[in-house]
Order: structure tokens, then sequence, then C-alpha cells
């Protein structure tokens, strides 16, 4: 499937953002679509993912302040994120890979056979 993501900016520390993606009007109803994302200099890294039964994983970094979910349709996966931090800054992908993944897999970027294009996330302090 094809990835679209949007809705990347520049935010201050503490506000928020919401990050979309779809796969050109296809369900992902039977797949696992995650986030990842890419600081500058660093390696891409997990940041959360949906499993094709609506159940959902978080790294860390990110619990308790980002959160993943589908839209009635699940056509659209979107990835809310409040309490932004200077660190959260860098590219953010959506990824899919089809099926319910188990969580250890869910991390491993080379599962997941879809991307979407990166949208930016600029926070400042």
């Amino acid at each position: 499937v094809q990835l679209q993501a949007w809705g990347g900016g520049l935010m201050q520390a503490g506000g928020s953002l919401r990050l979309s993606c779809t796969a050109s009007g296809r369900s992902f109803s039977s797949y696992t679509v995650a986030w990842f994302r890419q600081a500058p200099g660093k390696e891409r890294e997990f940041v959360g993912a949906i499993r094709s039964d609506g159940s959902t994983s978080y790294a860390e970094p990110v619990k308790g302040r980002f959160t993943i979910s589908r839209d009635s349709t699940r056509t659209t996966v979107a990835l809310q994120m409040n309490g932004l931090k200077p660190e959260d800054t860098a590219v953010y992908y959506c990824a899919a890979a089809q099926g319910r993944l188990i969580t250890s897999r869910l991390r491993n970027s080379q599962v997941y056979d879809s991307w979407g294009q990166g949208t930016l996330v600029t926070v400042s302090s």
C-alpha cells in the first residue's frame, strides 16, 4: 500500500500536534500501522503502533504523551502528540505491515513493507 503522512510543523515545547496517515483510501483493518521518527544525526526509532486488532504499543519516551488511533472507517491512523519536547524534533514516518504484529516485532522497521514520505516535526524550547 502507498502511505501518505501529514500534519507536521513547528510547535513550542508543551504544545500539541496531530499527525495523520492514510493508505490511498484503503482500510487499515488488516494492518499494523506504526510511527517511527528520525532525528538529525540519529537512527530511525520506533514511536508507537496500532495493531490490526486495535491494540496499541508505545516507546517509553512517548508513553503518556502520544496516542495512536484509527478513525471509524479505519482508513486513517492518527498520532496525537501532546506535551511536546524539543527532543521530539524529528521527521516522523508512518509504516504498515500486514497482520497483527507481536510485540517483539513491532519495533523492527524491517518488518514494515510500506512507508509514508515523512513529515517534519520541530519543537522549539
